[in-house]
């Protein structure tokens, strides 16, 4: 099996180092049995995958020293939801945080098995287009909302 072995620093200094950390937690998570068998469920996959990253995200920034309020910035949510997923308050949380506790027990490189990322690139990909589709449906209720408010004003 062929692998690609990349850097993962888990105190991360540059915008791509962030990145890095984020997509490493984010698949060490995602890679789970347990993860795996919860996004199974086509009705709860969209709010795991969108939480594990949230998460992630919020904990790679963390990790390189943002403060909260730029965190939630940057990931278009609140800086409560950023402190419940950082405190492992959410399951989601709890989930990065634990991947974050093996990085550091066990190095700070990942393997990511190539035959691995192809298939599962194709399906990330698909729920993204997915999430990124059901965002555009949501935005275009709450245009229609504000509207419809305007209109009883």
């Amino acid at each position: 099996m062929s692998a690609e072995e990349v850097e993962i620093p888990l105190k991360p200094i540059t915008r791509t180092d962030i990145h890095r950390l984020e997509i490493a937690l984010m698949l060490g998570t995602l890679l789970r049995p347990d993860v795996i068998e919860r996004i199974k469920v086509p009705e709860e996959r969209l709010t795991w995958i969108d939480s594990l990253g949230v998460a992630a995200g919020a904990l790679a920034r963390s990790s390189a020293g943002m403060p909260v309020s730029r965190i939630a910035e940057e990931l278009g949510r609140s800086e409560a939801t950023i402190r419940r997923h950082l405190a492992g308050k959410t399951e989601a949380g709890r989930l990065v945080r634990e991947t974050y506790e093996r990085f550091a027990r066990e190095g700070v490189r990942i393997e990511l098995p190539s035959e691995l990322l192809g298939a599962r690139g194709e399906e990330v990909e698909k729920l993204r287009r997915e999430r990124d589709e059901l965002a555009e449906r949501l935005a275009r209720v709450r245009e229609k909302l504000k509207e419809a408010l305007s209109l009883l004003e």
